[in-house]
């Protein structure tokens, strides 16, 4: 029987080498990946049956990175596996298309469950959530509230890297844009969010979990 294809992104090692224990069992591995920029590449060179991504990655957040993947493929199947037990961050990433959530204290077997339903098309929510609060957020407004209603995604992939750390000419290689462009972004961040320095826009990242502290 063809086993499920699976790509793993997390940026801790440890983390990572364990989840490959867990999972190579029961599913192939095909590959592992530390940031989401590398996850949208290997991605697409590998097109495995479901993704398992933190959402606190480095370069390319995974709900970013997520938005991006939907994009190029429509159908890609993702489960979020992460320490983020805020309802509103399980909100935000159904809104982005994943098809499952999974908390990193949850129960070794319930990654597979999740892999296994996402991958047969359903979707999964770990137990440790509360539905009846997810439910009110999905049905909510999300344009009050979300991020994606004030920044563009170039914006908000700028954003990340400035919280990060990156100087104007480290994001521009990163993002493959001019300098010029890459400082056009950032006074366009900080016109729409109100603030004037670096470290309040790092605060607004963190606040909104583009970045994780």
């Amino acid at each position: 029987m063809k086993r499920t294809r699976v790509l793993l992104a997390d940026y801790h090692t440890i983390v990572a080498e364990g989840l490959a224990s867990l999972l190579e069992p029961e599913y192939e591995l095909v590959g592992r990946v530390e940031n989401g920029r590398d996850l949208l590449r290997v991605a697409e060179e590998l097109s495995p049956d479901v993704i398992v991504t933190d959402i606190s990655m480095p370069l390319l957040n995974g709900i970013e990175a997520l938005r991006q993947l939907k994009k190029a493929n429509p159908k890609v199947r993702v489960v979020f596996l992460t320490v983020h037990a805020d309802v509103s961050y399980v909100a935000e990433a159904f809104r982005a298309g994943a098809s499952g959530y999974v908390l990193k204290q949850s129960a070794a077997e319930e990654l597979r469950s999740a892999i296994r339903a996402v991958h047969d098309g359903q979707t999964y929510v770990t137990s440790l959530i509360a539905k009846d609060s997810l439910d009110d957020l999905l049905a909510a407004d999300e344009a009050a509230e979300s991020l994606t209603a004030v920044l563009t995604p170039r914006e908000r992939e700028v954003l990340q890297l400035l919280a990060e750390g990156s100087a104007v000419k480290e994001i521009a290689a990163v993002l493959d844009i001019s300098p010029r462009t890459a400082e056009f972004h950032k006074y366009n961040i900080m016109g729409k969010l109100g603030h004037r320095t670096t470290a309040e826009l790092t605060q607004y990242a963190i606040k909104h979990g583009i970045v994780s502290v």
